[in-house]
């Protein structure tokens, strides 16, 4: 790989370089509910591209920063309900990969092969992001706005990452266009072959829904999700737990006297944050629901761990009219400072708030799945729907439709739940399945596998939603081998970064 021009030399310098930073923060937030521009994420890729050419490392560091804060502080702005102090720390902190991405971004393009090569620095920056630390935070990755956009099937064939992939390109093909639109007749020529590689990308895209699409459905299931309401939202929303599980039971017996009954009803995670199994009023009338209704119910219950501590689990426990309480699930990745308190000793001392967490939760161990009939359900709880090692497991271990329990209430008229629900969608389409989306007070929703959003309840509404669900036979190309794409990307970027630093090091040797 031969270097391109020097560093700090050239256009653009000065105010454009932080005016496009901001710019490329602040589109990326647009690409994300409550605006929801699935092309603004393209713009910002572009944007960022060229506020780092032939930049220095340390500007890089900072304009990175500076795009992240843009981005992230009004992504996360949904965080403010549990502190502004949480929000800006959050927003710190994922701002820091951008720094970082960033900076790899500004060295790579020191490199005559960057415009093919700063993609993968998004894929991996995301991917490093969604894993540390304390499990990583993968919000606001590129590929969850696109579930609007005509790049959407392609998440089928390469995964979410394959998508970001894409959708990065195309906004790294456009930076590249303006950055060497002014640089003369050879370097427009330059552009020939990443335009060229954008029709085969978009044309790839076109025919992603035939090539990465499961067999057709030979079953099909009944259900019925049930958002039963909280009396609040907010950090006080599931204050009146006997309240939030007497919704829920009446919404059942409901659901009980109106027709047919269904296969299988599904409540939202945190339907009951009394332990059933502890207390005999709570079993007793989760019990006296499930018989009303004669079919199987999926409950999102707080339960005492099973390992004897004082800890407890976030489950989900499916409930038979017949036998009771039978196959459950376990969150395996419990929220960090929602539902278990990292370094409590250190940090309780100073942060009167984390109080609002007594108990930790444990992690599952395995993924859920689930039989109703002869379907396996998986099983995934609030949150864990962003995490693509978590979902891929589920549907792996065997679930042919996906259930995500989760309790948003905290966020209430907040575009959180829009950003969630954005999520569901690219799964569906990713593995070929569709999803069923119950919430305590929204959004709940039925996911067709390609990614529409068949019926939904809104955010504060109560009530029940009915739908018959396919369940498809096989499954996609990207349910094989999203997860090779994204060690690939990851393997690519990582090199890309070594050739640049020793590259530049040759260079300042020559010079030196």
């Amino acid at each position: 790989m031969i270097a391109s021009e020097s560093p700090s030399a050239g256009w653009p310098n000065g105010l454009v370089r932080w005016a496009l930073a901001l710019m490329s923060g602040l589109f990326m937030a647009a690409a994300f509910p409550p605006v929801g521009w699935w092309w603004a994420a393209i713009i910002s890729v572009a944007l960022g591209t060229v506020a780092t050419f032939r930049a220095s490392l340390r500007c890089a560091a900072v304009l990175g920063l500076l795009a992240g804060v843009g981005f992230f502080a009004p992504l996360l702005s949904w965080m403010t309900v549990v502190g502004t102090d949480a929000w800006i720390a959050l927003t710190l902190l994922c701002a820091s990969w951008w720094a970082l991405l960033f900076t790899a971004q500004a060295l790579v393009q020191r490199l005559s092969a960057w415009p093919v090569l700063v993609p993968a620095l998004w894929v991996a920056s995301e991917a490093l992001r969604g894993s540390v630390p304390l499990g990583g935070f993968p919000w606001g990755r590129i590929a969850y706005a696109q579930v609007d956009g005509p790049l959407l099937p392609a998440a089928g064939v390469l995964g979410a990452a394959g998508l970001g992939l894409i959708a990065a390109a195309l906004g790294t093909t456009l930076g590249y266009g303006l950055v060497v639109a002014g640089q003369g007749s050879a370097a427009r020529r330059r552009l020939v072959v990443p335009a060229a590689a954008l029709v085969v990308v978009a044309l790839s895209a076109s025919a992603a829904p035939g090539i990465g699409s499961p067999a057709a459905p030979q079953d099909s299931l009944q259900v019925a999700i049930i958002q039963g309401g909280t009396p609040g939202v907010g950090l006080s929303a599931m204050g009146e737990r006997r309240a939030v599980l007497a919704s829920h039971v009446a919404q059942t017996r409901r659901l009980a006297l109106e027709g047919a009954p269904p296969d299988l009803v599904i409540w939202p995670e945190n339907s009951t944050d009394i332990d059933p199994f502890a207390d005999p009023q709570a079993y007793d009338d989760i019990a006296g629901a499930v018989r009303a209704v004669g079919v199987p119910v999926l409950v999102g219950a707080v339960v005492a761990a099973s390992d004897g501590s004082d800890r407890v689990a976030n489950t989900g426990v499916l409930w038979s009219p017949v036998s009771g309480p039978g196959a459950t699930y376990v969150k395996q990745h419990p929220v960090p400072f929602g539902e278990y308190v990292p370094f409590r000793d250190i940090l309780g001392r100073f942060i009167d708030r984390l109080a609002l967490v007594p108990r930790d939760f444990v992690a599952g161990t395995v993924p859920g799945v689930v039989r109703v009939g002869n379907v396996d359900l998986g099983v995934v709880i609030c949150f864990e729907v962003a995490y693509d090692s978590i979902v891929r497991d589920t549907v792996a271990s065997g679930g042919r439709i996906l259930v995500v329990q989760t309790n948003n209430a905290t966020y209430g008229g907040t575009s959180q739940l829009g950003q969630q629900v954005n999520m569901s969608r690219l799964r569906a389409v990713e593995f070929g399945i569709p999803v069923l989306v119950a919430a305590t007070s929204g959004i709940s929703a039925v996911v067709d596998t390609d990614g529409s959003l068949r019926s939904t309840l809104a955010d504060g509404d109560s009530g029940v939603l009915r739908a018959e669900v396919a369940v498809p036979d096989g499954g996609t190309i990207a349910a094989r081998i999203g997860s090779q794409v994204e060690f690939a990307l990851v393997a690519i970027a990582v090199a890309a970064v070594g050739a640049a630093v020793v590259t530049s090091a040759r260079r300042r040797k020559q010079q030196g």
